[in-house]
């Protein structure tokens, strides 16, 4: 069964800081506040045009920080949305929020409106990186939170975001090994984008903050992904969504509209590679069995990984094959003439 979002997007008047990086309304294309009535039209919009009959649908309010805007307003959207969860038409209702704005009263009345998934905006496990980034919220404040949400029988999704202002590659590791420990079902990885209008921008301009570059981040977000997958947790996003806006205000920093598919390509190549200098470490050609889903992302955006293979001594015959696992691969000897 495939789930998919109902996706509204709460503006940033519920934040109480401004971070560093954020310029919300660049990032998600939206600034204005939905009504009520919105979610209502959303969903039946969502249902109306839905090709798939089977998919399992969550209203979903992102964007903001939910559970910090004012209550009334939290309570109008969700009184909103409730009706199509009691009724089924809808598996539950998802929030994004900070850290520092659940605590169990909160998640009481969440509960009892059909919320079933909350995400928090962690970013960080290092108190130095959060307070450098203007973050205003602490590592235990996510381990507080994180932990009251589990309680409570929610599912837990926690957002990371690698080459924050004073972050290394190393906290990187860290932070994502302390949200490994919290359990969370879902996860959200960013890379540090410097926008237009933020207090990184002013940063970056002044020569301070010096962004990770696109190489240096599909690196380190291919090995969070095997990371991530060893601890049974689903990165269900990767990178900024494409929008007008970002690319106009985008001054810096490692954003590629397939930016997870980058990842993934790098994956594979480094899985491939120290597999061929550990079993086959003199050069030759071979076919190589994928699957059809990872043919695109085994061969590399501008067939970058085949190109890399040769170069490397192993030029490579790339065959789709269903029955290869996704991300996995077999090698045969290649045909020669005689």
């Amino acid at each position: 069964m495939r789930r998919g979002n109902i996706a509204l997007f709460i503006p940033h008047n519920g934040c109480p800081h401004q971070c560093s990086f954020c310029g919300q309304a660049t990032i998600t294309g939206h600034s204005r506040q939905p009504s009520p009535q919105e979610v209502s039209q959303a969903v039946e919009e969502a249902l109306r045009h839905t090709s798939r009959p089977e998919m399992q649908w969550e209203i979903a309010f992102f964007g903001g920080s939910f559970t910090a805007v004012e209550e009334a307003y939290q309570t109008a959207l969700l009184e909103a949305a409730a009706p199509y969860v009691r009724k089924g038409i809808v598996q539950g209702v998802r929030i994004s929020t900070r850290p520092d704005a659940i605590d169990e009263t909160i998640l009481c009345r969440l509960k009892g409106y059909g919320v079933t998934a909350i995400e928090l905006g962690a970013q960080s496990m290092s108190d130095a990186v959060l307070k450098q980034n203007q973050r205003g919220h602490t590592a235990q404040q996510v381990r507080q939170a994180s932990q009251a949400i589990r309680k409570l029988g929610f599912s837990l999704g926690l957002q990371m975001m690698v080459g924050l202002d004073g972050d290394t590659l190393e906290g990187a590791f860290d932070t994502a090994r302390e949200l490994a420990e919290l359990r969370p079902d879902t996860m959200r990885i960013y890379p540090t984008v410097v926008l237009s209008h933020t207090p990184l921008a002013r940063r970056f301009l002044r020569g301070e903050y010096q962004p990770m570059k696109l190489e240096e981040a599909m690196d380190l977000c291919a090995d969070l992904l095997d990371f991530f997958e060893t601890q049974e947790i689903a990165v269900i996003r990767l990178g900024l969504h494409s929008s007008p806006e970002l690319e106009e205000n985008r001054l810096a920093g490692p954003w590629h509209p397939a930016f997870r598919e980058l990842c993934d390509s790098r994956r594979f190549f480094k899985r491939l590679t120290a597999y061929l200098q550990e079993k086959h470490p003199k050069p030759a050609a071979w076919k190589i069995r994928v699957h059809p889903s990872w043919i695109s992302k085994a061969v590399g955006q501008k067939q970058a990984n085949r190109k890399a293979l040769a170069a490397l001594g192993y030029p490579m015959t790339f065959i789709s094959d269903p029955a290869v696992p996704p991300l996995a691969f077999v090698l045969q000897d290649e045909e020669r003439s005689p």
